[in-house]
């Protein structure tokens, strides 16, 4: 029989009351967001572990099943309760958008949460590990990716989409049960849990139109410039979730920087400039431009922020140091150097012992950290050798 999707609410409440009394459920999202400033969710794949002589429902194959959010009348209560249940853990492959639409659309985050991507690294699978690479690595099978630019919103969908669709899921389960044993048997649970309290926080998922200036690349702006493009990147970011449209659809950034140095007064002003005469503003959009650069005129200078201290030479020659130092460290607990320390993150040690930043916190700074602060006390160097570079401890030296 071919997988067919779930389309009514009844269906889906007994999906979701059966998914209930498992320990995890797989979960993965088909969106498009081209053309909209929010996702609009096409499908819902979710899984379930396996269970030997039970029988299925008529829409699940292998313990999955695909839901169709986009069927007439169908209501996703039961799934956005599923994804609520704290006694049900939701696994997902690099969750951030996923998460986002759940956030969008239930105003609350899936918990609690196992991100395979971030498992992977943990475990040294390297950078932002790509999904088809662990169903390969763990799972030894090979993913038909033809589907992969499917408009999921065009309906029907095919047997051959729903099929690629429900692969995102059902491979799912054995790379996290292979990744939460040796998560478990390496005694690095707690790293894992860390990073996913930032997943889990719903501030991860808030997009504050006051803070969408930092989105833009501005080089030592004077205080006139930065009060202006923020005053403007806060106007758009409101507009672009108003309308729900790409922000980018209301104001490129390049027009959004020529205006803010202009500081027009006048309609005809705002499209005077080579970037902005592309622009084709409605009234009301450039009345809202207008009043937003006369606010932020009258209201008070904001200083733009200061630029991360950059190292001297000496500083980076500790810097560099610290990067061998990372690589080494990282190396030998088998850690994704990325998900340790960035290159951000090593100036800054080099710079200032007591540095805020993520290699100095949690299980970061126990593997790299503290190493770090030794090197600059000169109590551990680097040496080169058959096996590659090994941390030696001075003080055990000069016992």
């Amino acid at each position: 029989m071919s997988l067919r999707a779930v389309t009514t609410t009844s269906d889906l409440r007994a999906l979701c009351d059966d998914y209930a009394a498992s320990p995890y459920v797989t979960v993965d999202t088909e969106f498009m967001r081209e053309r909209t400033y929010w996702p609009i969710l096409c499908l819902v794949q979710v899984g379930r572990p396996k269970r030997e002589g039970e029988a299925q429902h008529d829409f699940e194959a292998d313990g999955a099943a695909i839901i169709d959010p986009m069927a007439d009348g169908i209501d996703l209560a039961p799934l956005f309760e599923l994804m609520a249940n704290r006694d049900v853990l939701k696994i997902f492959h690099a969750a951030r958008q996923d998460i986002e639409i759940f956030v969008n659309l239930a105003n609350a985050v899936p918990t609690p949460v196992f991100d395979t991507q971030i498992a992977s690294m943990v475990c040294g699978f390297g950078d932002q590990v790509g999904y088809e690479k662990l169903v390969r690595s763990i799972v030894g099978a090979s993913l038909d990716k033809s589907s992969r630019f499917t408009d999921w919103s065009k309906r029907p969908l095919s047997t051959k989409q729903l099929d690629y669709a429900i692969g995102d899921v059902t491979h799912l389960r054995d790379i996290y049960e292979h990744l939460a044993q040796r998560l478990e048997r390496e005694g690095r649970s707690h790293w894992l849990r860390e990073e996913m309290d930032v997943l889990e926080a719903v501030e991860t998922y808030r997009v504050d139109p006051a803070e969408a200036w930092q989105r833009l690349k501005m080089r030592g702006p004077t205080v006139k410039l930065f009060t202006a493009a923020r005053a403007l990147a806060e106007w758009r970011e409101s507009e672009a979730q108003r309308r729900d449209v790409p922000r980018n659809r209301v104001l490129r950034d390049d027009a959004l920087m020529e205006i803010a140095a202009a500081r027009p007064t006048t309609p005809e002003g705002l499209t005077s400039g080579r970037m902005s005469r592309r622009e084709n503003f409605s009234h009301s959009a450039a009345k809202g431009m207008l009043d937003a650069l006369a606010n932020a005129a009258k209201g008070e200078k904001i200083d733009p922020p200061k630029p991360p201290q950059k190292p001297d030479a000496v500083q980076s020659a500790l810097a560099d140091l610290l990067r061998t130092l990372l690589r080494a460290n990282a190396a030998k607990a088998g850690v994704a150097e990325r998900l340790v320390a960035s290159s951000a993150d090593l100036d800054a040690i080099a710079i200032r012992d007591d540095a805020d930043v993520p290699a100095m916190r949690g299980w970061r700074r126990d593997l790299f950290g503290e190493d770090a602060l030794r090197m600059k006390r000169g109590e551990v160097a680097l040496s080169a050798g058959p096996k590659g570079v090994e941390v030696i401890d001075l003080a055990d030296r000069n016992t």
